[in-house]
């Protein structure tokens, strides 16, 4: 209920926190719901609109206030390392400074970030997940999982077989993995990870944390050159998302393809006057130059982001890390409709918009992993995925035992749970009834009570 007076009274007027940053503003409280809330409720009439609107008032003003006191509190914790302890004694937060340096020791623990250096390399945008655990949390930290390091490793191996052949030998490497697994399990925090970690080791990383945005809006013409279907507007986002974090390393890569950029329709604004229908590039450009055609000239939007992606397969000087969420999205029918009769239309697939189908196969050399979003609502996908290699699919787990474990402790010592409410036999029944959900562990850990779990009504 707590949850829902706060969402009403958060989309009805009061400004959303930056997701960006942390916000003292939180969904739970770990404070006794039987507060002073209640006994204003005294002597009002229940079918009274006007006392029914003054005690949401009156709630919400409450969780606000509390969540405010636990920040307080959670500040004056920073004081207190004895309170960062995790299952059986161990450190709750790893010591290792980088994502680079994590081994499986470090398995089971929390990895801080600073938020300003995860905004500066990841400006595309943060996981939703990622965002509500850190606001949930009032933490910047992340769960350092052995399915992240397999994931991080994998491509590690890719670059540097010697360290591969003399570690693990006879495991298998992937140039093309898809992350599937059940719904919040953590397939998007680990991409975006990864996406820190190889920007960290001086890759060229194209990142779309939401595959979803290249199917729908802005507008869509068929381009009679190419049968596909452009989108400018798409287009445009995905070439100044790729500029972000890279601009200073396309500077230094100069294009190997010079062939004309085919022209199509622009936003709003139909086709070239004169016919014309392509626009050459300098023979000495840059894939700076490259993506700031695409940028500035809306008729060429698209036609750049099909060449950037042949481009970036001829990049050898580098390593180049395609990464893709919500990748499920591009097997499946668009937001688009073209137009067959007066009265009848015909779903447009995203594998026939060009932006979509210059990038969805990973039938190439190219390391490319793309996740799979359940919350898009696309639906159960076959397991042989047209252009993607069939050993290519691989299942991310929800938490073990021992990854819930830490991850109770963390959110005892975040103040999510009352401590003198904290059992082993309390953090192993939320695990158990959750399945090993993250998101529903995180939702469940306020209701713990001493005597047990319980919810009030």
């Amino acid at each position: 209920m707590l949850r829902t007076l706060l969402r009403r009274a958060t989309g009805s007027g009061c400004p959303r926190p930056d997701p960006w940053r942390l916000s003292a503003t939180m969904s739970y409280s770990s404070k006794d719901p039987k507060s002073t809330v209640k006994k204003a409720k005294k002597g009002k009439d229940k079918n009274d609109p006007a006392a029914a609107a003054d005690d949401a008032v009156s709630d919400v003003d409450a969780a606000l206030f509390d969540e405010k006191a636990r920040a307080r509190r959670l500040q004056a914790d920073e004081n207190d390392p004895s309170l960062d302890v995790g299952p059986n004694g161990r450190p709750l937060f790893t010591a290792t400074p980088t994502l680079s340096q994590l081994t499986r020791k470090d398995a089971c623990s929390y990895f801080k970030l600073k938020m300003e250096e995860l905004n500066n390399v990841l400006p595309e945008g943060l996981p939703l997940g990622m965002v509500k655990e850190f606001e949930d949390a009032m933490q910047s930290a992340v769960l350092v999982r052995q399915s992240f390091l397999d994931l991080r490793d994998n491509f590690r191996w890719i670059v540097d077989p010697p360290l591969h052949s003399s570690t693990t030998k006879g495991t298998k490497v992937r140039k093309q993995i898809v992350l599937d697994g059940p719904v919040s399990c953590g397939k998007s925090i680990a991409l975006s990870m990864l996406v820190q970690w190889a920007r960290g080791e001086g890759w060229l990383v194209l990142y779309v944390p939401g595959g979803r945005d290249w199917t729908y809006g802005g507008f869509f013409y068929k381009n009679p050159q190419t049968g596909l279907w452009d989108t400018p507007v798409q287009a445009e986002n995905i070439l100044k998302d790729f500029l972000k974090f890279n601009e200073s390393r396309l500077k230094q890569l100069f294009c190997q393809i010079f062939d004309p950029i085919p022209l199509g329709e622009g936003a709003g604004v139909g086709w070239m006057k004169d016919g014309i229908d392509t626009m050459a590039m300098p023979d000495d450009s840059t894939l700076y130059d490259l993506v700031d055609t695409g940028i500035k000239h809306t008729h060429a939007a698209v036609g750049v982001v099909v060449r950037l992606r042949k481009e970036l397969s001829l990049v050898k000087d580098i390593p180049v890390l395609i990464a893709i969420d919500q990748y499920n999205s591009w097997f499946t029918f668009s937001e688009y409709e073209e137009p067959v009769t007066v009265r009848s239309t015909r779903p447009i697939h995203a594998k026939e918009l060009a932006t979509v189908k210059a990038f969805r196969s990973m039938r190439h050399d190219d390391m490319m992993v793309g996740v799979f979003s359940h919350s898009t609502a696309v639906g159960k996908l076959r397991q042989d995925l047209p252009e993607v290699p069939t050993d290519a699919r691989v299942n991310f787990p929800r938490y073990t035992l021992d990854e819930a474990a830490a991850v109770c402790h963390y959110y005892l010592r975040q103040r999510l749970i009352r401590r003198e409410a904290f059992t082993e036999e309390n953090w192993k029944k939320i695990y158990y009834l959750s399945n090993g959900n993250g998101a529903e562990i995180r939702w469940l850990v306020p209701l713990m009570r001493g005597d047990g779990m319980q919810a009030d009504g």
